[in-house]
């Protein structure tokens, strides 16, 4: 419940970051979580995702924010993921965003490989 760790990113190089129980399941304290990874290579594929479908489509955004949070609950595991996204889509209504967002969400590797667990989606 004290111990810690180290999660090193090799394949891209960019670094080692300390890992521990606590950042699980109290205050992070500057360390991050296995939850922590996975929220965030849940929003970058998931703006992937959105990205290229909105620019296939002939509407490429000028931005796009997603954030992805992930609920862990010790002794039960991760009980769900909640994604949220805004962004500037020239071109696009609010429904045809929604609906796009939720073909990302569908599409998405990481959400698809997550699926055992509620996503939600909320687009603002």
């Amino acid at each position: 419940m004290e111990g810690g760790g180290q999660v090193t990113l090799e394949s891209s190089g960019i670094g080692t970051y300390p890992v521990s129980w606590p950042a699980r399941s109290g205050e992070p304290n500057g360390v991050t979580s296995p939850e922590e990874l996975i929220a965030a290579a849940h929003a970058s594929c998931f703006s992937m995702a959105l990205s290229g479908a909105l620019s296939k489509g002939g509407t490429p955004p000028t931005r796009l924010t997603v954030s992805a949070e992930v609920d862990f609950q010790p002794g039960t595991g991760i009980t769900g993921i909640r994604l949220t996204v805004s962004g500037d889509v020239p071109g696009l209504d609010a429904t045809e965003f929604r609906t796009a967002a939720e073909g990302a969400k569908a599409g998405c590797p990481v959400s698809r490989a997550l699926s055992a667990v509620p996503i939600t989606l909320t687009v603002q």
